[in-house]
C-alpha cells in the first residue's frame, strides 16, 4: 500500500483516557503516546508519505494543570534530545524537523533545543516532519495578519494585495494536508490547520492514540485513497 508525496497531519487524541484505562494518573498516558511517535514515522517512509504534522500541544492544553504541563515538558525534553542526538538518522532519511507554533511559551532550554534541531536539519529535502508545538490554528491566522498588517504599515504593500497567497507567506508552514487522523473517537477540528486544511479529507478513528499501530493507519491511507478528492469543483 503505497502513496505519492502525500502530506498527513494527525490530531493524536486520546492520551489521558488510555492512562485512566490502566489506572493511571492521567498525565501518565502521555508517555505511552510518546512511544508510537517514531513508529508512525517509519510507517510514513514506508509509505511515501513526504509531510507529517503532529498536533504536539495546542496554546489551549498549556492551560491544564501545572503537574500535567511539567510532566509533559519533561517527554518533550527527553523525546526533542532523542531526535537531536540521532543525527545519523535523520540525516539518513534527509528529515527536516520544524516547530510550528507559538515556542515563546515554552522553558527557555527546550527553545534553545528545538532551535537547535531546527538549524540542524534545515537543509534536509527528504521527509519534513512539523510539531505543531504551542499551536492553534486560529492563532497561526492571527499572527499571519500581525505581520501582514507591519507591511501594510511599513508601506511594502497594500491591502489591496491581500489574497489567499500572501496570507500563505506568512503562515508557520503553508502546506496542506492532504489527510487528516484524528484519534479517539472525536469528531471536531480543534483549531488543528485551519487554514491549511481547507480541502483536507477527514479521517475519524475511534482507536485512542496510544492503541494505535500500523494496520490502523494502513485502513486510514485505504480510506483516503477510495475518496474521490474534488476541491470543491
Amino acid at each position: 500500500m503505497t502513496a505519492e508525496n502525500l502530506h498527513m497531519g494527525l490530531i493524536m487524541d486520546g492520551n489521558r483516557r488510555y492512562a485512566k484505562r490502566l489506572a493511571l494518573q492521567p498525565w501518565k498516558g502521555h508517555d505511552h503516546g510518546a512511544q508510537i511517535v517514531e513508529g508512525i514515522l517509519d510507517w510514513c517512509k514506508n509509505n511515501n508519505i513526504k509531510e507529517i504534522s503532529l498536533y504536539t500541544i495546542s496554546i489551549q492544553n498549556l492551560q491544564r494543570p501545572k503537574i500535567e504541563i511539567d510532566y509533559l515538558m519533561e517527554i518533550f525534553r527527553k523525546e526533542f534530545q532523542h531526535f537531536k542526538d540521532e543525527k545519523s538518522k535523520v540525516k539518513e532519511n534527509k528529515l527536516r524537523i520544524r516547530f510550528l507554533g507559538r515556542k515563546e511559551l515554552f522553558p527557555e532550554d527546550i527553545q534553545k533545543l528545538i532551535a537547535e534541531i531546527e538549524e540542524d536539519t534545515k537543509d534536509y529535502t527528504g521527509y519534513k516532519l512539523n510539531f505543531c508545538f504551542g499551536y492553534g490554528g486560529q492563532e497561526e491566522i492571527i499572527d499571519a495578519f500581525k505581520e501582514i498588517s507591519k507591511e501594510i504599515k511599513k508601506g511594502t504593500i497594500s491591502s489591496e494585495n491581500i489574497n489567499t497567497e500572501l496570507v500563505d507567506k506568512h503562515l508557520y508552514n503553508a502546506s496542506k494536508p492532504d489527510f487528516i487522523i484524528r484519534t479517539s473517537g472525536e469528531h471536531r477540528t480543534s483549531n488543528f490547520l485551519l487554514w491549511q486544511s481547507t480541502y483536507s479529507e477527514w479521517i475519524f478513528v475511534d482507536k485512542l492514540f496510544p492503541e494505535m499501530k500500523d494496520e490502523d493507519f494502513d485502513k486510514a491511507l485505504l480510506e483516503f485513497n477510495n475518496r474521490k478528492r474534488r476541491f470543491g469543483k
